[in-house]
C-alpha cells in the first residue's frame, strides 16, 4: 500500500511541482527563440529526439545483459532534458537560452516519442510472455498531467506574477534537488535485492550511455561549428537525461521498479560528469580573467 501511495501519488505530485518550477523560468521568448535561432535548436533536437534514442538502443542491444536493464536504457534515452541540465548549462558557463529552449521543446515533444519509443523498446527487448499493453491514452494523459500541465501553469504565473514567480523558483529548485535524491535513494533502497547482483553491470551501462552521447553531442556542435557556450548546452542537453520521469514511468506506468534502477544510478553518473565540466568550464574562465 505505502508503495502504491509513493508511485501513484506522491512521486507524480511531486514531480509536477518540479515540472511547474521549470515553468516559472520559461516565458514565451523561449519557444519564439525557435523561429529567430532555428540552428542551433534544430541541431540540438535532432540530438536529443533522434541520436539520443539511437545512441540508447545501441547501448541497450550490445551492452545490457537483461531485459530489464535494456529497457531502463531506453527509458533513460526517452527522456532528454530536464530541470538538472539547465542548471548544469548555467554552472558551465554555457547558452542557457539554448538550453532552456531545448528543454521547453523537448519536454513538448516527449509527449509524442515517449510512446513511441516505449512500444518499439517493449518489442524488441522483452519476451513475448513478459509484454504489458501500454495504455497509449493512459500515457500521453500523464504525460500531458506531469509535464506541459505544470509547465504551461509556470509559465501563467511567470507572465501575471513575475515577482511570485522568482521567489517560488529558487525554493522549488532547492526542493527539486531534495526530491531527485530523495527518489534515487528510495529506488536503491527498495531494489536492493538486485543491486548486489547487477550493480556492475547497470554502471557500465548507464556510464556508456553518458560519455558516449555527451561525446557525440560534442562532436556534432564541432562539426556544426556552434559557438562554445552553444556547445556545452548541447553537450549537457543530450547527456544529461529528465531521471525522476523515467523513474515515474518504469514504477508506475510499466509497473517494473526494476527498470527505475538504471534511471537512479544515472543521476549519480550525470551529476559527476556534469560537475567535471562545470569545473573544466570555470577553470577555462579563471584563465581567461587573469
Amino acid at each position: 500500500m505505502e508503495s502504491s501511495i509513493l508511485t501513484q501519488v506522491v512521486v507524480p505530485v511531486c514531480l509536477f511541482l518540479v515540472m511547474f518550477g521549470m515553468g516559472l523560468s520559461l516565458t514565451l521568448a523561449d519557444f519564439s527563440r525557435v523561429l529567430r535561432y532555428p540552428r542551433p535548436i534544430f541541431i540540438g533536437l535532432v540530438g536529443q529526439m533522434l541520436i539520443l534514442p539511437l545512441i540508447g538502443f545501441a547501448v541497450a542491444m550490445s551492452v545490457a545483459n537483461s531485459p530489464a536493464l535494456a529497457m531502463g536504457i531506453m527509458l533513460l534515452a526517452a527522456c532528454p532534458g530536464g530541470t538538472t541540465s539547465n542548471l548544469i548549462c548555467y554552472l558551465a558557463k554555457g547558452d542557457v537560452a539554448l538550453s532552456i529552449s531545448l528543454t521547453a521543446v523537448s519536454s513538448v515533444l516527449t509527449i509524442i516519442t515517449i510512446p513511441l519509443i516505449l512500444f518499439y523498446s517493449m518489442d524488441v527487448f522483452l519476451e513475448s510472455s513478459h509484454l504489458v499493453e501500454l495504455p497509449v491514452s493512459r500515457i500521453i494523459g500523464v504525460l500531458f498531467a506531469i509535464t506541459l500541465l505544470p509547465v504551461f501553469l509556470g509559465m501563467l504565473m511567470r507572465y501575471f506574477k513575475k515577482e511570485w514567480a522568482e521567489r517560488l523558483e529558487k525554493k522549488i529548485n532547492i526542493f527539486s534537488g531534495i526530491f531527485l535524491l530523495a527518489l534515487v535513494t528510495s529506488v536503491l533502497v527498495n531494489q536492493g535485492d538486485v543491486i548486489f547482483s547487477t550493480l556492475s553491470s547497470v554502471w557500465f551501462a548507464v556510464s556508456v550511455l553518458n560519455i558516449t552521447t555527451m561525446m557525440v553531442a560534442l562532436c556534432m556542435a564541432v562539426i556544426t561549428r556552434l559557438r562554445a557556450s552553444q556547445a556545452v548546452s548541447l553537450t549537457v542537453e543530450v547527456g544529461v537525461q529528465n531521471s525522476a520521469l523515467a523513474i515515474l514511468l518504469a514504477t508506475t506506468l510499466l509497473n517494473a521498479p526494476e527498470m527505475a534502477l538504471p534511471a537512479a544510478v544515472y543521476t549519480l553518473v550525470m551529476y559527476f560528469s556534469g560537475s567535471l565540466l562545470v569545473i573544466f568550464r570555470q577553470a577555462q574562465y579563471i584563465g581567461k580573467q587573469s
